[in-house]
């Protein structure tokens, strides 16, 4: 049996190592074969799939992919999507460092939940890159506000990765289009990091951006170091 799961792209930064982003996509890879094959109920089961044990490599000041699951893997998280039959079926959070080029290690704790239709993804951002800054490095971005903070609104690639549950074997190949908000952490902004919200779809159908803000207006506003002025 093989399954294909979605999982946007890392958001372009300047002078990113290769050998960064291959790391985290091994890990990517990684945990979603520990979900699918060691906690299978999650995907099966009549009951909403909980935060799984968070693997965070970061300090307390950073907050952690196991606070982020916890603020994304809401209750109401189905119905804000538009799919309220549906439930959470894998929920997990990770926290860990990206190199960038020089040596600098930047923090980069995320959170993903998945349902039968769609996967959401809530990361922190603390490279200090301004939502204008991100905004200029994206092509159709679309300048926005949420809760009153400055946010860009833009499209991402997804990877689709395709495993033997048997074999063990990873392919990858082009998923669909996740739909991504990039949100400053502060009502100024001001560098001091950002939060983003993905959404994409599972059958690679474009996502509804209504839905996404309807989870980032919700769900931010529950995270540890969302600044609400």
């Amino acid at each position: 049996m093989t399954e294909v799961v979605g999982e946007p792209e890392k958001r372009v930064r300047p002078a990113v190592q290769v050998i960064a982003a291959v790391a985290v996509f091994l890990a990517v890879i990684g945990a979603l074969w520990a979900q699918r094959v060691f906690f299978p109920q999650q995907q099966t089961g009549s009951v909403p799939a909980s935060c799984s044990k968070s693997a965070d490599r970061l300090p307390a000041r950073y907050v952690s992919g196991a606070r982020l699951c916890e603020a994304l893997n809401r209750p109401d998280l189905p119905a804000l999507l538009g799919t309220p039959r549906e439930q959470a079926e894998t929920a997990s959070g990770t926290g860990d460092w990206i190199t960038m080029a020089g040596g600098t290690k930047i923090a980069s704790p995320d959170a993903t939940v998945t349902l039968k239709t769609y996967s959401v993804k809530l990361s922190a951002s603390y490279d200090r890159l301004s939502v204008a800054d991100v905004e200029g490095l994206m092509d159709g971005a679309r300048r926005t506000t949420v809760l009153g903070h400055p946010a860009v609104l833009y499209s991402s690639p997804t990877i689709s990765i395709g495993f033997s549950l048997g074999g063990g074997k990873a392919s990858t190949g082009p998923g669909g289009t996740a739909r991504c908000l990039l949100v400053s952490r502060h009502p100024k902004d001001d560098g001091q990091g950002t939060f983003e919200v993905a959404l994409w779809r599972q059958d690679d159908v474009l996502p509804d951006d209504a839905a996404l803000e309807r989870v980032a207006e919700q769900v931010l506003r529950t995270v540890p170091g969302w600044d609400g002025g």
